[in-house]
């Protein structure tokens, strides 16, 4: 009698936690964008980019992506580096990421040895003529916007919580509408919105479980007003590798650490 009792608290207790969560819609969009990009303390991966043009024309891009987190929701490193196509083999970019603060990027031109900062004010710029900007690859921070709990839907046969996110300060979208997987706690859809016309549209084409962690291991970009499309593929994920600092300092640009891009 007694294990029953505390059972039906335990689920009690469960049952208003979700009750909470699902009607305070800053803290959806916080769980979903930690899930998507702080997966572990770190992290590496080899990528795959198609780029379809409304001719049907595709660009490919691979390269690998490291991942250090310095503290869960706050300062994050990024570094990339582009092993293919030919023109851009070697290109390495880099990105600190302070929510408190603009990113610092930067973008090493082999073929000038030359590295290049990258402005905070292109973080919308394509990332590498991709319908992904530079913002999209490290995230837009659930702070940046004021969000309210539109409804609950199913999409493509999964529950989720719909959340509409309008910018803090001016921006080049004016809302946004972000599908949020109930059990991955994933965002699986995002649409960008001017008015009534549709910008971009981000889907969780694929989600995996590597390590233990919810990941989406294929992502597409669609930009309906020029019908293009970026898909990004997802192989030989690890977390909690151990990276060091080292591996996103300047010098590293130029010198990339070869234990990780082989």
């Amino acid at each position: 009698m007694k294990i029953l009792l505390i059972a039906a608290v335990l689920w009690s207790i469960h049952g208003v936690a979700l009750a909470q969560d699902a009607s305070d819609p800053t803290e959806l969009m916080k769980q979903a964008h930690l899930n998507l990009y702080y997966s572990g303390d770190d992290g590496l991966a080899n990528v795959d980019m198609l780029i379809t043009n409304k001719k049907g024309n595709v660009r490919e891009r691979s390269f690998v992506m490291l991942r250090k987190d310095f503290e869960e929701g706050g300062e994050q490193k990024y570094f990339i580096y582009f092993q293919k196509p030919n023109d851009v083999r070697r290109t390495t970019f880099m990105v600190w990421k302070d929510p408190a603060e603009d990113d610092a990027r930067w973008l090493f031109v082999p073929s000038l040895d030359l590295v290049k900062p990258i402005s905070a004010n292109d973080k919308k710029s394509s990332f590498v003529g991709s319908d992904f900007s530079y913002e999209d690859v490290s995230g837009r921070h659930w702070s940046d916007d004021e969000h309210s709990l539109l409804r609950e839907e199913s999409l493509n046969e999964r529950a989720t919580w719909v959340v509409e996110s309008t910018p803090r300060e001016k921006d080049y979208f004016d809302r946004k509408l972000t599908w949020i997987d109930k059990e991955y706690r994933l965002p699986v859809r995002e649409e960008y919105f001017d008015g009534d016309k549709v910008l971009k549209v981000f889907e969780a084409v694929e989600v995996q479980d590597v390590e233990g962690f919810a990941t989406v291991t294929h992502r597409r970009m669609s930009t309906p007003r020029k019908d293009n499309v970026t898909d990004i593929t997802f192989s030989a994920i690890r977390y909690n590798v151990g990276l060091e600092d080292e591996v996103f300092s300047e010098r590293a640009l130029k010198s990339p650490p070869r234990e990780y891009i082989q």
